[in-house]
């Protein structure tokens, strides 16, 4: 008989032998069957994590999540390869992904929310999904959990676009929202968070005037941004334009990390290195209270630099969320830990919910008129080569920008001039 075969034997006559033949009968009668894990005592397991919770509890600092991604519409790779996901030598980045798996995370759990920009990658993908999918997106933006802010085609630059193309961009993604989801849904609110500085047309022309309520973003000059953490000026309104007035002024925030991160020690994307939330004792490294501590940590500093009941977290960053699962697992844990805790009130939300929140709390904010450029974010470290780069580039959108706009004004003509069989008109 080979040594395979006799040791096929050896397990199974062993295997036929059960631990209570070879155990006394005073030790097999005495004996118990281990629990399969030890959870808390007042606890279930799994557990249910309680992520219902609205930040508008006055008796404590609400401390909003807004789970968003910024898409580059081009930036290191083409848009077809950011889209598809290709080229990844270059750079990880695929936004069907990141939609697919935020909408099967949010359909999972009602409370979950979640912030989208970019309509060049939206609305591609839109058109690839079947109806039944395109039907759960749409109830999803009714209940104001898939939520759009800005809107445009694409997140613009401020500082060498074109005001007209600006506007058109802009419009080209309202287009297409107000034609998909109803005029409604449009967004509410400005999202610039990765612009190296901003203009006061921004703020005036394509803040204010469309009808936003804020506007956020976080590049702003390193001096100027140590000021305004001092003396909790990173909120107030910017009334950028002396012609139109106090019509054109918005709302405006300043994220204090000069990003729009999340806080260090709590990035749950796929690529970062931060630990998770285990709640789970039976395993090493359980860790709710240490987290829930350095969580609440985190918002007290952040807390310093605002006045009010209200503080907004960006959880999120460029093309993250394509594992949803990760991000929105650890939330859920986080929010029902530290609303457990007492300390905070934490809650998903968007844009648009904390600014809301902040109005109805009713504060005195400063003013601002001028621009925030030149953007540097250390000394002598001034972000202003873009202004004169890749002037090829800049000079083709001047002169096609130059021939779409008699084109656009031929059209509205046309539209006003009757065609020969069309009835004469009193």
């Amino acid at each position: 008989m080979g040594k395979p075969a006799i040791l096929l034997r050896i397990a199974l006559l062993l295997g036929s032998f059960s631990p209570g033949i070879l155990a006394s009968e005073s030790t097999r009668t005495k004996a118990t069957p281990p629990k399969p894990f030890s959870v808390r005592a007042h606890e279930s397991w799994p557990p249910v994590y309680n992520v219902t919770s609205r930040c508008c509890d006055d008796s404590k600092l609400n401390v909003h999540l807004v789970c968003h991604t910024h898409d580059d519409v081009g930036w290191l790779k083409t848009i077809d390869q950011y889209y598809l996901g290709s080229n990844n030598s270059i750079q990880h980045a695929g936004v069907q992904y990141i939609l697919d798996s935020v909408t099967d995370a949010l359909l999972a759990q009602p409370a979950r929310k979640f912030t989208y920009v970019e309509q060049a990658f939206f609305s591609r993908w839109w058109y690839e999904q079947s109806r039944e999918r395109q039907e759960q997106v749409r109830k999803l933006v009714e209940e104001e959990r898939l939520v759009f802010t800005n809107g445009g085609w694409s997140m613009h630059d401020e500082a060498t676009a074109h005001y007209v193309g600006m506007i058109d961009q802009t419009t080209l993604g309202h287009r297409f929202l107000a034609s998909t989801f109803g005029e409604k849904y449009l967004p509410r609110v400005g999202w610039q968070v990765d612009p190296f500085g901003h203009s006061a047309t921004q703020a005036s022309l394509l803040s204010g005037s469309v009808g936003f309520e804020a506007l956020y973003f976080g590049r702003i000059d390193f001096q100027d941004m140590k000021q305004r953490k001092e003396e909790q000026r990173l909120e107030f309104v910017w009334d950028a334009s002396p012609s139109l007035g106090p019509e054109a002024a918005v709302f405006t925030g300043v994220f204090p990390s000069g990003n729009y991160g999340p806080p260090p020690g709590f990035c749950f994307d796929q690529f970062c290195a931060d630990a998770p939330i285990n709640d789970n004792p039976s395993l090493t490294d359980e860790n709710v209270q240490r987290r829930v501590d350095e969580f609440v940590d985190r918002v007290l500093e952040l807390k310093e630099f605002y006045p009010g009941n209200n503080i907004m977290l960006q959880m999120g960053s460029d093309f993250q969320f394509e594992h949803a699962r990760l991000w929105y697992k650890n939330l859920d844990k986080l929010i029902h830990y530290v609303n457990r805790d007492g300390r905070l009130n934490v809650c998903y939300s968007t844009p648009i919910e904390y600014t809301l929140a902040r109005h109805r709390e009713e504060l005195a904010f400063g003013t601002k008129t001028d621009d925030f450029f030149p953007y540097a974010d250390g000394p002598h470290q001034y972000w202003t080569g873009y202004f004169t780069s890749r002037a090829s580039l800049k000079r083709l959108e001047r002169v096609t920008s130059a021939y779409l706009q008699p084109a656009r004004q031929l059209q509205a003509l046309a539209a006003l001039v009757p065609s020969p069989s069309s009835p004469p008109t009193s």
